[in-house]
C-alpha cells in the first residue's frame, strides 16, 4: 500500500482509499429507470443504498454526450478545463472533422493516473473502446493498473492493456456491441479482477444501447436495469464501496406516429442565407451510429467566410419553435463550462423531444432500424442519479449542496470512510 495519503488532481485533493471502492458511469442511465425499477420493486440493491448510502441527483456536464462527460467523471472537472467538449468536432486549423477515439484532446491529468502512480491497484474497465484510450491517459499500463474494453475484450493484451485472457476471466466471449451484454461484460470484469485481487480503484463505464432502445418502463428495460441491480449489488457484498451516476439522459425524440422529431438546422440555414454559408456539426457523432443516427439535442455551427453573420443566425434560429437555446460559442462556453477549441460561431440547443441534425441527406434514419429514436446531448439530459452504497459524509454534503457528476469521485474517496 501507497505510504501516501492522498493525490492532487486539478485541484482536488483525493484520499488514497484502503478498501475496495467502484465508481459507475451508468451510460444513459435516466432518474426514469431507477423510478420504474424501484416503484415495481425490481431493484433490491439499488433500494439497500437509498436506505443506507446516499440516492441522490446531479447535473452532467454539458453537451450531454458520453465522452465529454466520462471525461469530467475522471478527471473531476468540466470540459472548459479539460477539453474534450464532444465525440466529434471540426478542428478549425485544418478544416476537418475529428472523431474523438484517443487522448490527444484531453488537456489534464486522470485521478486514476494519479492513482495508480502512487500506487493504487487501478482497473478501468469501459464499454466502448473509443473511451479506453482517453480514460488510460497517464495511466502506468502493468499489473497494478489495467484498461480494458468490453468491446475489444479478446484484443486485450498484458503489455497494452495490463492484462490478457480477459474473456476467460470472466468466462464469455467478447460481447457485441449492440447489445445489453457489452454493460454487463464491463460489470462482470470488475467484480473478477475484485475478486483476484487485481483493483482496489475501479472505474467502469457500461454502454447505452438499452436506453437508446427501450423506454424505463419496457420489458427489456426493466430486465436490463435488474441484471444492472444484481451485479452492483454483488459488487457492495464482495466490500466495495460502489458509487455511481450517469454521463447523460435519455428522452423520446420521437412524434407520435414513430418518425424522428428532427430539426435539420444546416437545411433550415441554406433555405434562409444560401447553400454553403454554414457548416453544421453533430457532436453526438460516433461510432455507435445505431445507437441515434448521429442525431442529438446539441449541434454547432461553423459559418463560413463572407457568410452571415453570428448575430444573424442566432437571430433567425431564434424564432424557430423547437430550438430551447440559441448562442454564440462564446456565451455557449461561459455559461455551459464548454471547451473552446470546439466550440462553434453559433451553439444550438433543442427543447425536449427534439433531435438536432446537420441536413436531412447526411443523416442515415435506417440506422435506427425502425425504433423510436431516443437520445441525448441537451440540458432535458441533464438530470442524472448520483447514489452510493454508504452514507456521505454531513459535512462533505455540506460543502457541495450543487452536486455534478464529476463530483462522483470526490464523494466516494472525500464523503465516505474509504481512507483513514
Amino acid at each position: 500500500m501507497s505510504p501516501r495519503s492522498e493525490v492532487a488532481v486539478n485541484g482536488r485533493r483525493y484520499r488514497i482509499p484502503t478498501r475496495p471502492v467502484a465508481i459507475l458511469c451508468l451510460d444513459g442511465c435516466d432518474p426514469a429507470y431507477l423510478e420504474a425499477g424501484l416503484a415495481s420493486n425490481d431493484l433490491p440493491a439499488f433500494a439497500r443504498f437509498a436506505r443506507e448510502g446516499f440516492f441522490g441527483e446531479a447535473l452532467a456536464a454539458m453537451p450531454t454526450f458520453t465522452n465529454p462527460n466520462n471525461v469530467s467523471l475522471v478527471t473531476g472537472v468540466p470540459p472548459a478545463r479539460h477539453g474534450v467538449s464532444g465525440n466529434f468536432y471540426l478542428d478549425r486549423q485544418t478544416g476537418e472533422t475529428v472523431m474523438v477515439t484517443g487522448d490527444a484532446e484531453l488537456r489534464v491529468p486522470t485521478i486514476l493516473a494519479a492513482m495508480a502512480n502512487a500506487g493504487v491497484p487501478t482497473a478501468m474497465v469501459t464499454a466502448k473502446d473509443k473511451l479506453r484510450a482517453a480514460l488510460g491517459k497517464g495511466l502506468p499500463i502493468g499489473p497494478d493498473a489495467l484498461a480494458v474494453s468490453a468491446e475489444r475484450a479478446d484484443a486485450a493484451q498484458a503489455e497494452t492493456h495490463g492484462i490478457g485472457g480477459l474473456t476467460a476471466l470472466v468466462g464469455r466471449a467478447a460481447p457485441d456491441q449492440y447489445s445489453a451484454d457489452l454493460s454487463l461484460f464491463v460489470l462482470d470484469a470488475g467484480l473478477r479482477l475484485l475478486e483476484t485481487g487485481r483493483a482496489r480503484l475501479l472505474y467502469l463505464s457500461l454502454s447505452d444501447y438499452v436506453q437508446h432502445r427501450h423506454a424505463p418502463e419496457s420489458p427489456e428495460a426493466r430486465d436490463f436495469m435488474r441484471a444492472l441491480d444484481a451485479r452492483l449489488g454483488a459488487l457492495a457484498d464482495a466490500g466495495c464501496l460502489v458509487a455511481a451516476t450517469a454521463d447523460h439522459g435519455m428522452t423520446d425524440m420521437a412524434l407520435p406516429d414513430g418518425r424522428p422529431h428532427v430539426v435539420f438546422v444546416g437545411d433550415l440555414l441554406d433555405a434562409r442565407f444560401g447553400a454553403g454559408a454554414a457548416r453544421v456539426i453533430c457532436p453526438i457523432t460516433d461510432p455507435f451510429v445505431r445507437h441515434h443516427g448521429a442525431l442529438g439535442g446539441f449541434v454547432r455551427v461553423h459559418l463560413s467566410p463572407g457568410g452571415p453573420s453570428v448575430a444573424d443566425v442566432i437571430a433567425f434560429l431564434a424564432t424557430i419553435p423547437e430550438l430551447e437555446v440559441v448562442l454564440s460559442g462564446e456565451e455557449a462556453c461561459a455559461r455551459f463550462d464548454l471547451a473552446p477549441a470546439m466550440e462553434g460561431d453559433v451553439t444550438v440547443i433543442g427543447a425536449r423531444g427534439v433531435a438536432l441534425g446537420a441536413r436531412a441527406a447526411e443523416h442515415d434514419l435506417s440506422q435506427l432500424a425502425g425504433e423510436r429514436l431516443r437520445s441525448h446531448g441537451g440540458l432535458a439530459e441533464q438530470r442524472v442519479p448520483f447514489l452510493l452504497s454508504e452514507p456521505l459524509d454531513p459535512h462533505w454534503r455540506e460543502a457541495h449542496p450543487m452536486l455534478r457528476n464529476y463530483d462522483i469521485f470526490d464523494a466516494a474517496l472525500n464523503g465516505t470512510a474509504v481512507a483513514p
